[in-house]
């Protein structure tokens, strides 16, 4: 996961991406969870989903989303389901210039050969879980 505690100074650096949601969250097991925590790293997430060309899926969230955190830990749970997919979260507010084209929150996009193939808003574990099955 990205992000954690560091010092700058005397400050503590805020937790950033799934840790700084403050949600207890199922373990990842495949290392295919991964969090963006600025935009300059989600550009790197998208550049990696059009090169290697690998499934993948991202949720773009935010941290004070009453919906979005009902649905993270399924979606966290269903990366261990779904080994072959990359997930990704994005919270909205950490990566404010990549994400200005998502109006609600959460949106799912997914990829397939690089490209983005599918969209779905709001939550929803059975819909989430259809998804994500028909794309991996």
């Amino acid at each position: 996961m990205e992000g954690g505690f560091g010092l700058i100074g005397n400050e503590d650096k805020a937790k950033k991406g799934l840790e700084g949601t403050g949600l207890s969250l199922p373990i990842n097991r495949h290392g295919n969870l991964i969090s963006a925590s600025s935009d300059e790293n989600l550009k790197d997430i998208f550049h990696h989903i059009r090169t290697s060309k690998t499934p993948a899926v991202i949720n773009y969230g935010a941290s004070w989303c009453r919906v979005c955190s009902q649905i993270l830990p399924s979606f966290c749970q269903s990366s261990n389901k779904f080994p072959k997919l990359s997930f990704v979260y994005a919270d909205i507010d950490e990566c404010p210039e990549t994400t200005q084209h998502i109006r609600f929150t959460p949106t799912f996009h997914f990829y397939r050969d690089g490209e983005r193939v599918d969209e779905m808003f709001g939550a929803g574990e059975e819909r989430l879980h259809d998804r994500l099955w028909l794309h991996s």
